[in-house]
């Protein structure tokens, strides 16, 4: 299959696409048709464990991608997580479910398209016949950054450097981007928001300069979060995943609709789920839960993405941006895959911070969503009540996306005209990984201390603390480099 940019003009094959990871043009690559899921198919994945159902989905992307050798792969970049399944489904008491997808190796959702990725772009390089190294720098608000440093720790022709927020990380992020092991790896802190390093990163993606500053130094650059759609397609498979164990467990029918609700951020897993939706699985409505920075929910109620806004650091940081990238992949998809119109979009959006869609795509942008936000004490009393009710602990992200939820579904009641659909709410990291925040909304207490506020939560919840937190906490501090936006560049260049 052949990939298109957003913005028009570029093509590329699938190993392009997962090597070069962004368009020449700055587009996002997306594919040149959206393969269908059938229902047969859907139901021979009933039968299926992760990784082969992972390797399916992922084949309908990617077909040069020989299907044994990427099925082994997966299987061993799996075995990695606690509990031998990437993506467990646990049904509440209140007929929601949550998709669990934090027991990888560092405890966050992006561990598992992360964790393939080696593979991925490695394979991609042989099938190019590419002989430069590549380099990945990554813009992160602590866990796309952190899960790519486990999993590319010591990769031979690789090197990863990570740019995250100084003051838009959690201290346990810090401690786990800070404490790295791996040679070819480095971190810098940067002073300013995800946003200013996600744009940094983009910056250099399209600079030739610094593609020059690496061909003489032997790299090629690629990326490594969601704008490289290898990492959506492997996205995608654990929303069908879930939608599967749904069957299987008998709480489901086939064909039977099934509400998401998502944390968002870049918005890289609700663009996952509309792409499921795009191929056949049943979903009903993707509900996109935001904190108070709530450029999406405005969005979807108003038709006009605006950016020029204030910023708030909160305590669900994965989800401070206020530039999501993925949203281009939506509005392309909403206008009818017109590439000139998102590139206007995306131009007016550079230079006003603002654009706003035709009305028949609000239409259908808001057929397929619902977004909404929840604010701090929101967030705080919908964590606490949870757990005192069914003695489950969330993370703050979760914490979101569980209180928006909850808005939707009483949404819902209110409407005679509404089916209440299964709901199922994505989980996106471990409560361990923001402890103080956990324990504050559990318990009402402050802590200074990460591992205070990890032994804390144990005694109240026992809750079991994942391994990778735990070994953490001895480990020295490696990076502790600290630039302004406009020097990002220059790091990346001393680090080749």
């Amino acid at each position: 299959m052949q990939f298109l940019s957003t913005r028009g003009g570029a093509r590329a094959t699938g190993p392009e696409a997962v090597v070069y990871g962004i368009a020449n043009d700055g587009g996002l690559f997306v594919p040149e048709q959206i393969p269908a899921l059938s229902r047969e198919e859907l139901g021979d994945m009933l039968s299926m464990d992760y990784p082969e159902r992972a390797a399916f989905i992922f084949g309908k992307f990617f077909e040069e991608y020989e299907g044994e050798a990427l099925l082994a792969a997966l299987r061993t970049a799996y075995r990695k997580f606690e509990g031998g399944d990437p993506a467990p489904l646990v049904r509440m008491d209140n007929g929601m479910y949550l998709l669990e997808l934090f027991h990888g190796p560092t405890c966050a959702f992006q561990d598992i398209p992360l964790v393939c990725f080696p593979y991925l772009l490695q394979t991609g390089a042989k099938m190019l016949g590419l002989k430069e190294k590549i380099v990945l720098p990554i813009a992160s608000s602590g866990d796309t950054g952190k899960a790519a440093l486990e999993c590319f720790m010591g990769a031979e022709g690789v090197k990863v450097l990570v740019f995250y927020p100084e003051e838009g990380a959690s201290k346990m992020q810090k401690l786990q981007l800070c404490t790295q092991d791996g040679e070819n790896l480095n971190v810098v802190a940067v002073r300013g928001s995800f946003d200013d390093c996600q744009a940094g990163v983009k910056r250099m993606l399209r600079s030739e300069k610094v593609a020059s500053a690496a061909r003489e130094a032997g790299y090629r650059l690629s990326s490594a979060n969601t704008v490289n759609f290898a990492l959506i397609a492997l996205q995608i498979a654990y929303f069908v995943s879930a939608y599967c164990d749904l069957i299987t467990s008998d709480q489901i029918a086939m064909g039977d609709r099934v509400d998401f609700a998502i944390p968002t951020g870049n918005f890289g897993n609700a663009i996952a789920c509309y792409y499921a939706k795009r191929m056949g699985l049943p979903v009903g409505t993707i509900v996109c839960a935001s904190n108070k920075n709530n450029v999406i929910p405005e969005f979807w109620r108003t038709g006009t993405f605006e950016t020029r806004r204030p910023f708030f650091p909160t305590m669900s940081p994965s989800m401070d941006v206020l530039i999501a990238s993925n949203v281009e992949r939506l509005i392309f998809e909403l206008s009818g895959r017109n590439a000139a119109r998102t590139a206007e979009r995306m131009t007016a959006l550079k230079e006003t911070g603002r654009y706003s869609i035709a009305t028949d795509e609000f239409k259908k942008f808001q057929a397929d969503f619902f977004a909404g936000c929840s604010g701090e004490d929101e967030t705080v009393e919908c964590i606490y009540e949870f757990f005192e009710e069914y003695g489950y602990p969330m993370d703050t992200h979760t914490g979101v996306a569980m209180n928006v939820a909850q808005k939707y579904v009483e949404k819902k009641k209110d409407d005679p005209m509404s089916e209440i659909d299964p709901l199922v709410v994505v989980a996106t990291a471990s409560p361990y990984k923001f402890p103080q925040d956990v324990l504050y909304a559990l318990t009402g207490n402050d802590v200074k201390d990460s591992f205070k506020g990890v032994k804390r939560i144990l005694l109240h919840t026992a809750m079991k603390v994942p391994e990778p937190i735990k070994a953490v906490r001895y480990k020295p501090i490696r990076f502790k480099t600290c630039v302004s936006s406009d020097k990002m560049q220059e790091e990346l260049l001393k680090f080749l």
